[in-house]
């Protein structure tokens, strides 16, 4: 008696960008520890030197900065140098955040303050009115 396949095996994706905006945050979910896991095998194997920051569908900063750049310094300061870069992209989208949480901050003010106006402009209407 022949066995059958129940499947067809693995089969290679069509790489394309999706279209839905949730299996953009699932699948990237899965995904970042393979990319830093095959960083970390090329830095192992090569004795390269490997950074990676990656901002995902949600706006999150995900980084890997190999540990051999803290074994094996970079001359003149490379190393250093690229760490200072990777808290300088974090300060550079928390500022912003702050930026843009600011500027809410003051539309919203704005709009309360006119709000206010229209407030004492009815009541004011209604007491003469009366």
């Amino acid at each position: 008696m022949a066995t059958t396949r129940k499947s067809r095996g693995r089969q290679r994706v069509k790489l394309a960008k999706m279209e839905k905006e949730s299996n953009l945050q699932v699948t990237f979910s899965k995904h970042p520890s393979c990319v830093f896991k095959k960083a970390s095998d090329l830095c192992t194997l090569c004795g390269v030197e490997t950074a990676i920051i990656v901002f995902s569908p949600g706006n999150k900063v995900y980084s890997f900065v190999d540990r051999f750049l803290t074994r094996n310094p970079l001359p003149n300061g490379g190393s250093l140098r690229l760490l200072e870069a990777h808290r300088n992209a974090n300060i550079h989208e928390l500022n912003m955040q702050l930026t843009q949480i600011v500027n809410e901050l003051e539309a919203e003010k704005k709009r309360g303050e006119f709000l206010e106006k229209i407030k004492k402009a009815s009541q004011a209407q209604c007491c003469w009115a009366s």
